[in-house]
């Protein structure tokens, strides 16, 4: 930080956003908010946008031991009512999740919980998947002194519109006198 940005607050640092400043022209890419500076209300489109591949459900569908002939064995999806593969709602949320993370709770301590989880249409290898969040509430921590918790409303989409999940969650984060950034080399 350079020594006239000492004290005043991110928003007031000259310099492009999502970099901080090391030494002289050279930026640091950045994750994530800094509790503070976190805007209840605020929307965040996630990008890039990400395409499930067949080898992303087999996968996941594996990793997880979700084992399901729906999943991983196209002979028997073709006689389904979805006449292919579907992909596991496990990859449907963490490829949406994951595309959150960086933006939302990429300085996060501790992913707090997920809720009210829903899955309204199904995704298939070949769709194109993006995500925005909302951040819908925030207070300090009163059990951690420099740390607040954060929840946000995620919702995924094709790229045609569909909405495929959606889901609220929780994460703690420090503040930005909180920082472990310059131990880190963050």
């Amino acid at each position: 930080m350079r020594p006239e940005q000492e004290g005043r607050p991110a928003a007031d640092r000259s310099g492009p956003t999502g970099y901080r400043l090391v030494g002289e022209n050279r930026y640091r890419e950045q994750v994530g908010f800094y509790y503070d500076e976190i805007v209840v209300g605020t929307v965040i489109e996630h990008r890039p946008g990400r395409t499930v591949t067949e080898m992303d459900n087999v996968l996941m569908s594996m990793l997880s031991m979700n084992a399901s002939p729906l999943h991983i064995d196209g002979a028997y999806a073709a006689a389904s009512r979805w006449g292919r593969p579907l992909v596991s709602s496990l990859v449907t949320l963490s490829i949406v999740g994951g595309m959150t993370a960086r933006s939302t709770s990429g300085r996060a301590i501790a992913n707090l919980g997920w809720d009210r989880i829903h899955l309204p249409h199904p995704v298939f290898a070949g769709d194109t998947l993006y995500a925005e969040t909302e951040v819908t509430a925030k207070r300090l921590s009163a059990s951690r002194p420099g740390e607040g918790i954060v929840s946000c409303r995620t919702t995924g989409r094709k790229s045609t519109g569909e909405v495929v999940v959606t889901f609220e969650r929780s994460f703690l984060v420090p503040t930005e006198e909180s920082s472990i950034d310059d131990r880190t080399g963050y």
